[in-house]
């Protein structure tokens, strides 16, 4: 991504609310001043477009994309609109009904499978979709993030040999900070 993509990606964030300064408890325990909302920006239209054509543009034409579950869901459908790729939903853990399958949607054994999350913190998340993904057959070598907190996933994830890419990393969302 050139400089001017990353700060027309940042402005996009900003400009739908998504990015909240304040104290806020995060998922793992620990607490941070600002807070990226993946539910503003991937409810925002222009946002959300922003962030399928960055993902869109650095995907292959036999990749398969696969979200984690819930809140990467709309960034592998609309990356999938954008790159015209199929793509699969990562579940955290097994609904105790229907198939009660970890993936859903088509996946077929050793296929290359490119993972989108949202926003990276210690990346256990993500290394759990990785991890569910290759017992079911999948290829992941790569995984694209909107955000990286810079706050240990990145080398969680590389930990799992997979190489992580985010659009865009703590230190550039909080750079110019008003």
């Amino acid at each position: 991504m050139t400089t001017q993509d990353t700060q027309d990606l940042i402005d996009a964030l900003r400009n739908a609310d998504a990015v909240q300064f304040g104290e806020f408890e995060l998922s793992h325990g620990g607490t941070s001043e600002y807070y990226v909302d993946k539910y503003l920006f991937e409810t925002d239209p222009t946002c959300l477009e922003a962030v399928a054509e960055a993902f869109a543009d650095r995907v292959g034409d036999d990749d398969k994309l696969a979200g984690v579950a819930l809140g990467a869901v709309p960034l592998a459908a609309a990356t999938s609109v954008a790159a015209d790729v199929p793509y699969v939903i990562a579940r955290k853990q097994r609904k105790e009904y229907g198939t009660g399958n970890l993936i859903e949607g088509r996946l077929e054994e050793g296929e290359e499978v490119v993972v989108l999350e949202d926003i990276v913190t210690t990346g256990t998340s993500l290394v759990e979709a990785i991890e569910a993904l290759r017992e079911a057959g999948a290829t992941v070598d790569r995984a694209l993030v909107v955000v990286d907190r810079e706050e240990g996933g990145r080398e969680n994830v590389e930990d799992a040999d997979v190489e992580m890419e985010s659009l865009v990393t703590a230190s550039e969302l909080l750079a110019d900070r008003d």
